[in-house]
């Protein structure tokens, strides 16, 4: 029997599902694991796409957006407006 590799890019094919995947990251994952979200959604999108509209060449989105990197913070902002989000924040109730 012959399994496939789970590719998360593959199920993030809405606005809304990205929105939610991003913000359950946000809520519970680490800064890696921040990156690596923002590098899932950017692929799901297309590098391409997002190079385009930040700027930045393909290269370096994937430098920037691949395990273990430490990106600009203008460089995430860039992308999420990219994919067509925005950070927001929200005090945490006790």
């Amino acid at each position: 029997m012959d399994t496939s590799r789970f590719n998360i890019s593959d199920y993030l094919d809405s606005n809304e599902m990205i929105a939610e995947y991003l913000n359950t990251v946000l809520a519970n994952g680490s800064d890696k694991e921040i990156i690596a979200a923002i590098g899932h959604i950017a692929k799901s999108i297309g590098m391409t796409k997002i190079a385009q509209e930040t700027g930045l060449s393909r290269p370096s989105l994937y430098k920037a957006l691949s395990e273990g990197s430490k990106p600009q913070f203008d460089t995430i902002i860039k992308v999420l407006r990219a994919v067509g989000g925005q950070l927001h924040i929200t005090p945490i109730t006790a």
